[in-house]
């Protein structure tokens, strides 16, 4: 399972990149509103230079020819952009017109199997799944997770699953257990992920012991 950081904080962005372990970005016209960022076109570019995987940048349009035609100009911003798509009725058919372009979809604000497999027959390179968002409305997020890349894999479909709406580290296991191909998480998460407090204890401790070792 590939990670993906969910955010349009540069300053987050460039601490995961020197990781070694993000994969893409997905951001989204809110996202950049929260960092005080005016230009969309130029924060989603920044991102683009500092990760080189896919960075998914959402068209605004609500019309099938204005998101194409917003689509059309966002993917000549950097090599590495994906559109992001709402799953609607014109969000469906511009996937396909854009798909036939060649052009990579990520099919977003999923919240049920049917959506998300549409989505992958009309061409969408990814489908977002929105785990906490349907966790919070009383489902089992992770199950249709899980039910999505069942029936993906069943029928060789390649559209790829990405598990967002990731609100804690304990979802991200859960993505991986489900076999979802992507999680994009928050930077507040991806911390978490790392952090344990045994291991801290234990690195506590070993340099305790080695100060008392080399004073001896």
């Amino acid at each position: 399972m590939r990670i993906f950081l969910d955010t349009a904080n540069v300053e987050h962005i460039r601490k995961a990149a020197k990781l070694g372990i993000i994969s893409g970005v997905t951001t989204n016209p809110s996202l950049v509103s929260q960092e005080g960022k005016a230009d969309y076109q130029a924060a989603i570019k920044e991102v683009c230079s500092i990760i080189q995987g896919p960075i998914s940048a959402e068209v605004l349009g609500e019309e099938v020819e204005s998101m194409i035609e917003q689509a059309q100009d966002i993917s000549t911003w950097a090599p590495n952009i994906v559109i992001k798509i709402p799953a609607t009725i014109t969000g469906l058919e511009a996937t396909s017109i854009l798909a036939k372009d060649n052009i990579k979809v990520n099919f977003t604000l999923c919240f049920s199997l049917n959506q998300a497999l549409l989505g992958a027959l009309a061409g969408a390179t990814y489908v977002s799944f929105f785990v906490g968002r349907l966790d919070d409305a009383g489902h089992d997020g992770m199950q249709a997770v899980k039910d999505i890349v069942e029936v993906f894999n069943h029928y060789q479909l390649p559209t790829q699953v990405i598990a967002a709406s990731i609100r804690h580290p304990q979802h991200c296991v859960a993505a991986a257990k489900a076999g979802a191909h992507i999680a994009t998480v928050p930077y507040s998460v991806l911390m978490q992920m790392i952090r344990h407090p045994l291991t801290e204890i234990g690195v506590t401790r070993f340099l305790a012991d080695w100060q008392r070792v080399s004073h001896q």
